[in-house]
């Protein structure tokens, strides 16, 4: 093998092994980055895995929350309709935050099997539902009585 050929054949080595090594990297940090969603359903079957982070979501049980003593600490039911799975978030909820509600939570189950969130988002407005929350929704029948809600809802305000 003359030193040009071998030359040539490092150089095409190293880029392999430069594109192998990124390939590696990316695929690392978007591992680390996937939130997979789960229902309520889901979660109490122990489906969700144990510790990684995932999204919740459903209707906030009516009579669920409890704030505890420090008022940043709030312990609130989620349900889907078929099950339902203890949330426990430490901060602020957003304002639109309320029983009835559909939310989506993101953190980590825990041994016992209550999600520990480190966020909550509620809808927006009245009309939009995540796209997960509102299948689980139809799935357990519970879609009716959520658009029953929201229009009484929105009854009242006019």
């Amino acid at each position: 093998m003359n030193p040009v050929r071998k030359k040539r054949l490092f150089i095409v080595l190293a880029i392999l092994a430069g594109v192998s090594i990124a390939v590696a990297l990316a695929l690392t940090a978007l591992q680390q980055n996937i939130n997979l969603f789960y229902t309520p359903t889901q979660i109490a079957g122990g489906e969700a895995p144990v510790g990684t982070r995932i999204r919740a979501g459903g209707l906030v049980e009516a009579g669920s929350l409890k704030r505890s003593s420090d008022s940043l600490t709030v312990d609130f039911r989620v349900t889907d309709g078929a099950a339902s799975v203890n949330i426990r978030y430490q901060g602020i909820l957003p304002d639109l935050f309320r029983e009835g509600q559909g939310i989506v939570a993101l953190g980590r189950v825990d041994d016992q099997g209550v999600l520990v969130a480190d966020e909550v988002l509620a809808k927006h407005d009245e009309n939009y539902m995540p796209p997960e929350v509102m299948q689980a929704l139809e799935k357990s029948g519970m879609k009716q009585q959520h658009d029953a809600a929201t229009a009484n809802r929105q009854e009242a305000v006019q």
